[in-house]
């Protein structure tokens, strides 16, 4: 048995939405430290690591550990019914085994719906070496991936001791984004060896511009032809990261 409610509803439907860009079934793991996720997407190209203990919660109750497996997007259409200064709590009807989500502000509604089968399978997370951290505001980071998205559908990161540089290449244009260390976009910039792979930008952009709603802040982590490792910043304690793997160049 669990209920869980948080005070504002925008910080719900945000993470919903965040995790609504990788996967449409997730299954949550809730126990007495608070709320995990943790799944790769069905094409197994990106992974979200996704934690809110409980000290996020305005009311946090859980009676013994349970996985609860739901479809984002159909919780994100109730979700969307909230106006941001009402609360949202989520409870479990133990009757049917409906989930129930109840929003209360000027009135108080309760939605239910199902749940589903919640997956047994065990992500782990990736252990991988980096040899480049960029801090970097999320509104800048976004702004340079808009920039690449304009010419083509895939972006070449690569990074030295000073800069960051994005390029993309289409069929009739090209652009090149650099991002100055110390500059607007990169707060910080650790290049333990000069790197670059390339990623998809469908997979990129919905991550970083849905994630944005969460996080003024990204850290990225990278090597050459290495998966990226992007960590959101929260406003409030949490963690949502995410691992998306590279696009191999053939010459």
């Amino acid at each position: 048995m669990f209920k869980l409610k948080v005070s504002d509803a925008k910080l719900l439907k945000d993470m919903a939405s965040t995790i609504s860009v990788l996967i449409d079934e997730a299954t949550f793991k809730i126990d007495s430290d608070g709320l995990k996720l943790r799944a790769m997407d069905p094409s197994r190209v990106a992974m979200i690591d996704f934690e809110w203990p409980k000290t996020v919660f305005e009311e946090y109750i859980c009676t013994e550990p349970t996985k609860m497996c739901m479809n984002i997007s159909e919780l994100l259409k109730l979700l969307k019914r909230a106006n941001r200064d009402e609360s949202v709590e989520l409870s479990l009807d133990d009757k049917t085994g409906r989930l129930q989500i109840r929003i209360m502000g000027k009135y108080a509604r309760t939605f239910t719906m199902p749940t589903l089968e919640a997956s047994e399978e065990e992500v782990p997370t990736p252990k991988i070496s980096f040899n480049v951290k960029a801090k970097s505001t999320t509104a800048g980071l976004s702004q340079a991936i808009e920039d690449a998205q304009l010419v083509s559908d895939h972006v070449r990161i690569e990074a030295d001791p000073e800069k960051l540089v994005l390029s993309a290449t289409g069929d009739l244009m090209g652009a090149t984004i650099m991002l100055q260390k110390g500059g607007d976009a990169i707060l910080d910039l650790e290049v333990k060896e000069n790197s670059k792979a390339t990623f998809s930008l469908s997979y990129l952009s919905e991550i970083i511009k849905a994630a944005a709603a969460t996080s003024d802040i990204a850290t990225i982590e990278f090597s050459s032809d290495m998966p990226v490792y992007i960590d959101f910043q929260q406003n409030k304690e949490g963690k949502l990261t995410f691992f998306l793997a590279p696009r191999i160049e053939t010459d």
